[in-house]
């Protein structure tokens, strides 16, 4: 293990042990646990990193972050830079980016959220699966692990290296069934052979963050690379309706239609859309 993982949870649990304290320190990746032993003020790892009371005291207060203990070092599991970026220990863990976290958390954790999307278009054992918009790639392990292989989209690189230091995405890096591309989506989409995927699974940015991803252009370019019979889930979200009235879902769905897709319909439990490209897929049973 390259490093052991601590939430607000672990360190309390720490403070209140008198001698050594046994830990899951993977974030619940696993039910493995490790000891820790206590040595006056100090908490000694298993790899024989020593860490002081007062820094396990400031982890125990901060609820919403992700400590990692690695090479005689702890380390904050979060990135400045343009923005504030960081895991926050929900399990398994998501991203916030300047306040905003990148998965559902209220009534479903972001690996049910990642699977209700993933069922929507049911990848299958040596299918081909575009991944618009990696975000922690929990979205292409789960197709990898229903035997697809995945090409995965990043525009960020702070998400990428978040990616690798969070311990639920190791199979991104680890698998073999998954390739990361670092680029923009909107760009990098239109370097694909036409009818490259059996399946494209976008989930982009809120719209208001990355509107192009959310045009009729985009979608030309989905339906493009799609083949005869592919399917597409597009996750909206319903941002706005709830005090609005306003139905981002419905111009989605217009925008869809006009670029070929058909069987274009909403699929609530995952708060997208659902659509195909017309024609048989070859070698269908």
């Amino acid at each position: 293990m390259n490093a052991y993982f601590l939430t607000a949870r672990d360190a309390r649990r720490m403070l209140l042990s008198r001698g050594a304290v046994r830990l899951n320190l993977d974030l619940r990746k696993t039910n493995r646990t490790w000891e820790v032993t206590r040595e006056g003020d100090e908490f000694i790892f298993p790899d024989g990193t020593r860490v002081s009371r007062d820094v396990i005291e400031r982890i125990a207060r901060d609820e919403g972050s992700v400590y990692f203990v690695k090479e005689g070092g702890v380390y904050k599991a979060a990135i400045a830079g343009e923005g504030f970026y960081k895991l926050v220990p929900t399990i398994p863990p998501t991203i916030e980016i300047n306040g905003i976290r990148m998965h559902r958390t209220k009534g479903v954790n972001p690996l049910q959220d990642t699977r209700n999307k993933v069922n929507t278009v049911k990848p299958k054992e040596g299918e081909t699966v575009l991944d618009t918009c990696m975000g922690l790639g929990y979205t292409a392990i789960e197709a990898s692990k229903r035997g697809a292989y995945v090409i995965t989209i990043e525009k960020d690189k702070n998400v990428i290296e978040l990616a690798k230091i969070n311990p639920w995405s190791r199979e991104l890096f680890t698998g073999g069934k998954i390739q990361v591309i670092h680029g923009d989506a909107f760009e990098v989409v239109k370097k694909f052979n036409d009818e490259s995927f059996d399946v494209v699974i976008h989930d982009p940015p809120r719209f208001s963050l990355a509107g192009q991803l959310y045009s009729e252009e985009f979608y030309r370019e989905l339906f493009r690379v799609l083949k005869p019979g592919g399917r597409l889930f597009h996750y909206v979200g319903n941002p706005g309706k709830k005090y609005r009235r306003k139905d981002l879902q419905k111009g989605v769905m217009e925008r869809l239609r006009r670029a070929g897709f058909v069987g274009v319909k909403r699929v609530e439990e995952a708060l997208g859309v659902v659509a195909r490209k017309p024609g048989e897929r070859k070698g269908k049973n």
